[in-house]
């Protein structure tokens, strides 16, 4: 039975389908990793749920996501019903005791939970391009704003901040060419364009401030147990590019502000990925690349990453190769792609020889799986067939009533209802337009300058001939006027020695110090 130093996941079976003996992922390996698959209706949410279970009662805070809304009983008290008492004689489990755990809601669009908000800033030009599908070109040109928002002291904190600082660079382009390369307006625009797509889809409620802090995830209760944080996916799944760059950034987020720790006692947080498919979906190189990267060094920010997802082909083998811990519940073997996903699972486990392991993925029942964690010094142990234990705390969806009553009673409440617009990007280079129009204006009121704005009443009559001859007409010119070479080279006139220091992260986003 599981103590204090791990998580009792169920009772594995002898060949006869007697008890064999309990199953339990050590804390001290936590932070290994894990992988959590199987098909639709084999038993992961729950097998999820007792995880995070057994690491809030750790006092190990969880983040996880609810795609169909049922991970939401986890706030509350589990009931006595048969089959779940029925399981848990089965796996001896005794007492088994009900509890509700301490849930902190979100949702990006503030709707089942408290918002949750990341700065355009945090994310960085690799995240949004992925966000936004950019082309190589035009993914140039978003690292090229990044590095002129960093020159030139401007805040990006939300979408309008970005599209101000795309317009500037798209009338500065021949100068931000000469630097950095070529910048054509027609990408620009395509970027733009993107953007407004981004912000008809709710992007906007996700970038500004009050921006997530990582403290507000991490949190414990008195009593010791970890909050869990439960991010409402399921409106968010509509846009499935979204939910898997948030859930990216906030991995980045976490591998950028936390100190390194080594292998702990138990993990500091543990962050469930769920329809982990999503981020690999027509993900660039780089980006499996670098996902790969922050999944092996984040372990040693005391942080384990868990991926559930329905095939074990989804993830990557860089990435699987990561995943110590791995609980598979059934998968159905029809297609030649879903056989080959039965292999590669069975090949993935230290083999038992009192079974076949790929033949028995396929005849596992609902709440079944074969478990396999670390053991001492990081060995995986034998692969087990296993009865996952029940829950304690309820088992399916909470009521629209329940979840009010607890944001409204959350340990956040207030924080982050409210959004801040504070002066940034898109309010600078208003400002600066501003100043350099009404520049432009005094000086020519003050007659201290033979300029003249075109068209506005105030240009020196043209000498008559005499004769009755009339004049020529003035030749064009194709000199910009004071006002428009001012607007032009507004921003310039904000130079590096704002000093800001900012660090770009290892996804290319921006370290948090200065907000």
């Amino acid at each position: 039975m599981a103590d204090d130093k791990s998580i009792f996941i169920g009772a594995s079976r002898k060949p006869d389908d007697s008890y064999q003996r309990a199953e339990n992922l050590l804390l001290q390996y936590g932070n290994r990793h894990g992988l959590v698959t199987g098909a639709t209706g084999t038993g992961k949410t729950v097998s999820l749920q007792i995880l995070a279970e057994g690491f809030s009662n750790a006092g190990v805070p969880v983040f996880c996501a609810d795609i169909k809304g049922d991970l939401s009983g986890i706030a509350m008290m589990g009931t006595a019903q048969d089959f779940l008492v029925k399981r848990a004689e089965q796996v001896k489990l005794d007492p088994y005791d009900f509890q509700e755990f301490p849930v902190i809601f979100w949702d990006l669009f503030g709707e089942q939970g408290h918002p949750i908000r990341a700065t355009v800033s945090e994310m960085g030009p690799l995240l949004l391009s992925r966000l936004m599908n950019l082309s190589e070109a035009q993914e140039g040109i978003m690292n090229i704003a990044f590095r002129i928002a960093d020159e030139e002291g401007l805040l990006l904190l939300d979408l309008k901040d970005l599209q101000a600082l795309l317009a500037n660079i798209a009338e500065r382009a021949e100068e931000i060419g000469a630097r950095y390369g070529n910048v054509t307006k027609p990408s620009v625009g395509a970027i733009q364009r993107t953007l407004l797509v981004l912000e008809q889809q709710g992007a906007t409620n996700f970038f500004g401030e009050p921006a997530l802090r990582i403290a507000d995830i991490m949190r414990t209760t008195r009593d010791g147990r970890g909050a869990i944080s439960v991010l409402a996916a399921d409106k968010l799944m509509m846009n499935p590019r979204l939910y898997a760059t948030f859930l990216l950034w906030l991995m980045s987020e976490l591998f950028e502000e936390l100190p390194e720790v080594g292998d702990p006692d138990k993990p500091k947080l543990v962050f469930f990925f769920d329809e982990a498919h999503l981020l690999f979906d027509d993900a660039p190189k780089v980006l499996i690349d670098r996902v790969e990267q922050v999944v092996r060094l984040i372990r040693s920010k005391g942080v384990g990453v868990y991926f559930v997802t329905q095939n074990p082909l989804d993830i990557p083998e860089t990435v699987l190769a990561q995943l110590g811990n791995r609980v598979q519940h059934a998968l159905r073997a029809y297609t030649p792609r879903e056989q080959k996903a039965v292999r590669t699972a069975a090949e993935t486990f230290r083999p038992n020889p009192d079974f076949d392991c790929a033949t028995a993925i396929t005849q596992l029942g609902t709440g079944e799986a074969l478990v396999s964690t670390l053991e001492a010094k990081g060995v995986p142990s034998m692969v087990q067939r296993t009865l996952v234990r029940p829950p304690s705390s309820r088992l399916g969806p909470i009521t629209p009533d329940e979840r009010r009553t607890l944001i409204n009673e959350s340990p956040v409440a207030g924080q982050y209802d409210q959004t801040v617009d504070r002066e940034s990007a898109f309010e600078m280079l208003q400002k600066k337009a501003k100043d350099a129009l009404d520049a432009a204006a005094q000086q020519q009121e003050s007659g201290g300058s033979r300029w003249t704005i075109p068209g506005f009443g105030n240009d020196d009559p043209a000498p008559q001939p005499t004769g009755g001859r009339r004049a020529p007409a003035p030749r064009a010119s194709n000199r910009q006027s004071v006002a428009e070479a001012a607007i032009k080279s507004v921003v310039r006139s904000v130079g590096t020695s704002v000093g800001r220091a900012i660090v770009r992260g290892i996804l290319g986003s921006l370290a948090r110090g200065r907000r």
